[in-house]
């Protein structure tokens, strides 16, 4: 007798996927790892179909048509996540070794504190977002006292540069430490802080719940491996 198309039990019967001899959908789904058809058993059961469908009432063209393109799509999903896992594997070695070669450098992130070994000169950098006429740099230490006030004079917009040699306004050597800087200039005789660049080192690396690598930095704390300006020695 044929078999209606529209039997799927009677389709997986004659196309030998079947339950009494052991090797059905769910066998084929155990080799992919998921409960539903895989590509193979997709096509036999098509050309079981096809063999089997009744010669009075043959199926329409056009739902042959239809399931080759399900076929079709099916193989091109399988191939599309075969190659996202092959990248996303990728991805993840890439990133842990590059987190593994940053711990003990330096980076430069938009900052306004950073700890400051006075022995050497510390530089940094200040955001201008327009020519100005003068930019000051106050630096104070943890407890909040002024240390240093560095003049910049005129600037131009962009990024300046600025050093601090680790001696307070009397010119004495201060303590290392955490020490805090904020650039401010006047704009239309009103006082504008600017942002601030500083360098600091990275004492671990780790990945959030989104896989974002995160810097843990000396005196900073946590930041973005998106937030780093620069990356140094």
């Amino acid at each position: 007798m044929a078999i209606n198309s529209t039997n799927l039990n009677d389709v997986i019967t004659a196309s030998g996927v079947s339950t009494g001899t052991k090797k059905t959908a769910t066998d084929t789904a155990s080799k992919t790892g998921t409960d539903s058809l895989g590509k193979d058993a997709f096509l036999q059961l098509l050309v079981t179909q096809m063999q089997h469908q009744n010669p009075l009432d043959p199926q329409d063209n056009g739902e042959f048509v239809a399931q080759l393109a399900q076929f079709s799509s099916l193989e091109g999903i399988t191939s599309l996540n075969d190659s996202v896992n092959r990248i996303t594997s990728s991805l993840g070695s890439s990133q842990a070794l590059q987190a593994s070669s940053l711990v003990g450098r330096s980076v430069i992130v938009q900052n306004d504190k950073a700890v400051v070994d006075t022995a050497d000169s510390f530089n940094g950098q200040i955001v201008v977002p327009q020519d100005i006429s003068e930019a000051k740099i106050t630096v104070k230490d943890k407890d909040g006292n002024t240390v240093k006030t560095i003049e910049l004079g005129e600037q131009k917009a962009g990024y300046a540069d600025f050093i601090w040699d680790g001696t307070n306004d009397k010119g004495v050597k201060v303590d290392p430490g955490t020490y805090t800087f904020t650039a401010n200039t006047t704009f239309e005789g009103e006082s504008v802080e600017m942002n601030t660049l500083l360098p600091a080192k990275v004492t671990s690396v780790s990945f959030s719940a989104s896989g974002e690598m995160v810097l843990n930095l000396a005196g900073v704390g946590k930041v973005s491996l998106s937030d780093v300006q620069t990356i140094g020695i």
